[in-house]
């Protein structure tokens, strides 16, 4: 079950948002935690008027579908998700039982699927890869509001 959605609006000094879910790892997982992600975006926007562009939940839904993805194809066992919004951006965290390092393939536009780390790497501000004694644990970060036109993305 998912966490109850926090209720500080984000900034440096505030509590960031969070929530969190435990998923079964079977056929349902990548929807429902796709699902929980833009819910959770949406109820940030509209009930504690966070800044998320519409671009910032798309790339959101594309990694946790490929973190879940991943986390489903090559570890056994349930996953867990956990969403934080704390300054301008949201941060998708993936764990796994499984305590292996993953590692991007190198770029092959010929090559057919095996592309979610590169795809992960290529739309996220920061990317880490954490071994835990009991898996290991995945983290993204995404800009909640869209760059002024022009501007250049700050990478942390």
């Amino acid at each position: 079950m998912a966490s109850p959605l926090g209720t500080a609006v984000p900034s440096r000094t505030a509590a960031p948002l969070r929530t969190a879910i435990s998923l079964g790892g079977d056929d349902t997982c990548i929807a429902e935690a796709r699902h929980h992600a833009t819910d959770f975006l949406s109820r940030a926007r509209t009930d504690h008027g966070v800044d998320v562009s519409a671009r910032a939940v798309d790339l959101t839904q594309l990694v946790v579908s490929e973190l879940v993805t991943n986390a489903r194809k090559y570890a056994p066992g349930p996953l867990w998700m956990d969403l934080c919004i704390a300054d301008g951006v949201v941060e998708v965290t993936v764990r796994d039982s499984a305590r292996v390092q993953p590692v991007a393939r190198p770029v092959d536009p010929r090559r057919v699927g095996q592309h979610g780390l590169e795809i992960v790497m290529a739309v996220a501000q920061a990317f880490q890869v954490r071994l835990e004694p009991s898996g290991k644990s995945i983290t993204a970060r995404i800009a909640l509001a869209d760059a002024p036109v022009g501007g250049v993305r700050r990478a942390d």
